[in-house]
Formats: structure tokens, sequence, C-alpha cells
């Protein structure tokens, strides 16, 4: 019998449970900003569909097909007055005290759980979204090989960390509509912080006489207020952060999407939301881009501005249905929910339990 028809004909017999660890700084899914709880989201509700039993432990006012548990109504990031040590420390809490009434702990909510794993029974699956700095590695490395890791991407990788396996991230396709015919506009579409390189897609812009639109948080007020601001013009425009409709025509309507990263990116998933439009990227050749974007074909990789304008002149080279498809073929939500389904599988075969 098929593999996949076998587990999908045991799931229906009995549920796997699944306890799903979501941040806390934002809603999930978010408003606006929140790539973590976006992507818990998609693939709780991605779960639910596949008949698997999911909890989602998340802010209160989160939505999902699931059962969902809280214990703060809204995120830190969204209500200043919340202490986010306080309601991180009772949120993990929150999970573990139930931990056996399900059958896998998936953590999407970075180290701090690992610290409870070893007082449960039930198997802790983290992914890790990235890591904000070698400070956090001890944790990691004291429940490596007594939990399981997800990466999001090969480069992404600690060398001295055992993975069960990488799970790049996906999307969900009918949020993003494919443009075939774009306007005159770049676009830069992140944090607004060096680590992204706002400053480099602002030259790039200049340089290449284009209009640029910048849209995402300011998460550097002195960087934003000293290589953003004082360059923002009738050409060089600045958004704020946008909701998943102004979102969508934005990416859509974009010749490009600059990346110039200065960091070794996880993932990047405005370089996939921006291709799922039909809209090539230009990125700098950090972290996972090789993973995401084939060189000339849904975009280019680049080392600087000057490669960036060298892109910018062959862009038209671009099909732009090509970058939609290898969305598509590479990154949708059905795809990352199959993927993790065969994560939790292996897990359970290697505890002796069933699905």
């Amino acid at each position: 019998m098929n593999k996949n028809r076998r587990s999908d004909e045991i799931q229906k017999k009995t549920p796997l449970r699944v306890a799903l660890i979501s941040p806390i700084a934002w809603r999930t899914p978010p408003r606006h900003y929140g790539p973590w709880e976006s992507v818990v989201s998609l693939l709780c509700e991605g779960l639910v569909k596949r008949g698997v039993d999911v909890t989602l432990f998340a802010t209160g006012e989160s939505i999902t097909e699931g059962e969902l548990r809280s214990v703060c109504q809204v995120g830190y990031e969204e209500d200043k007055n919340i202490d986010p040590k306080v309601w991180e420390g009772l949120h993990i809490a929150n999970v573990f005290q139930s931990a056996d009434e399900f059958d896998i702990i998936h953590n999407n909510f970075d180290f701090l759980p690992l610290t409870y794993s070893g007082l449960v029974e039930t198997p802790v699956l983290t992914t890790i979204h990235g890591f904000s700095s070698e400070k956090i590695l001890p944790v990691y490395e004291k429940y490596n090989k007594r939990t399981y890791y997800v990466s999001i991407s090969n480069s992404d990788r600690n060398s001295g960390l055992n993975y069960i396996g990488t799970v790049h991230h996906g999307i969900d396709l009918n949020q993003f509509t494919y443009r075939e015919l774009p306007e005159d506009y770049l676009l830069f579409f992140g944090r607004l912080h060096r680590d992204k390189g706002p400053k480099e897609a602002i030259e790039t812009a200049k340089r290449s006489n284009k209009k640029l639109i910048m849209a995402g948080i300011i998460q550097d007020e002195g960087y934003f207020k000293d290589e953003v601001e004082p360059h923002l013009n009738e050409q060089i425009t600045y958004i704020g952060s946008v909701g998943p409709e102004e979102r969508d025509k934005l990416l859509g309507g974009a010749l490009a999407l600059l990346h110039p990263i200065y960091f070794q990116e996880p993932f990047g998933l405005s370089v996939v939301e921006a291709m799922a439009c039909g809209t090539p990227v230009i990125a700098y050749n950090k972290g996972s881009m090789p993973e995401l974007i084939e060189d000339g074909v849904n975009g280019f990789i680049v080392n600087d501005v000057d490669g960036a304008l060298r892109a910018l002149e062959n862009i038209s080279s671009i099909d732009r249905k090509r970058c939609r498809e290898i969305v598509e073929e590479k990154f949708s939500v059905d795809r990352m929910v199959d993927k993790y389904i065969k994560v939790y599988e292996k897990i359970l075969e290697e505890r002796g339990g069933n699905m």
C-alpha cells in the first residue's frame, strides 16, 4: 500500500494530536508584520485540513480552525503595556503543563521552550527560524539529540546541531495575484534596518532613475532617520507596514523586488511572495538566497549596487510566469504541510508511536 495513503487512513482513525506553539509578539496570523506568526498560521490551518488535531498556542485574538489556547489576549508588540518576559513564561508553561494531551509539541517560539522539554515525555520538535545571536546556541546545544530540530533552509544550519530535516516555508498562493504586466517602480519590502539594505535599495533606485516604494516596519529608528528619511521625496517613498491586500498589489505591480541584504537571511518570505506575483527579485548573495533564486531565471543574485544595476538592465529577460511556477513547485503551503507531516511520522516512528 502507498505509504502516504496508509498514513492518511491511520490519521482518519486516530488523528495525530499536535500542540503548535506560536510567538506572542503579534496575532496569529498577523495583521501586517509577523513572519513567524504567518508561517505558523499557514501550517496550522493546513494541518487541520488534513485531519490533524491541532491546538494552537498563541494570543487570544488569534484566528484558527483548530483549538486555540492563550494566556494573553494581544501580542506584546501590539500592546506595549505587556511585559514580554512575564507573558512568554506563562505562554510556554501553558503548553507544557498539558503536554500529555499531545503526541508532538511543535515549537515555533525560538529557544525558550526547549528548557521545558526535559520535564515531559512528549517529543518536542523545534523549527529554528534563525539564530538571533550565537549567544543562544548553548540552549540548542544542551537539548541537541534530546529533542528534534528542523531548519528552514540548508544555509541556516549550525554544524554542531543535529537536524531531522529542512522544511522551506510555504505560502498561500491564493493570497498572491499573478501579474503579467508590471508598473514602472522598484519595491523594497521588509524591515527598515541596516541588515535589510534599505540604503542600498535607495542608491540603486537613484542611479537607475527608477521610482522606489518602501514598505515595512521601522526596526531601527536611528538608521531610518539617518539613512532613509533624508532621501524621501516623490521618487523615493515610504508607506509604512501594509496588510495582505496592499502587499499583494505592491508585490505584483513592481518591476522588481530589491533585496540587498547584509546578513545571512535564513529564508526570506518576501522574496517568495514577490515571485508568486510574477515579480523577479534582485538579491545579494547571502544566506538562503541561492536556495530561493535561480540566477537569471526568477531573479538575479548580485553582490553590490553595481551588480543590481546590471541586473535591472536585464530584468525584461525574466519570464514572470516562470517566477510564479517556481513558487508553485517549491514553496506552496501544501508542500510545507506535507513535509512537516513526514517529519512528525519520522519522530513517532523513532519513539515507537503510531500515526
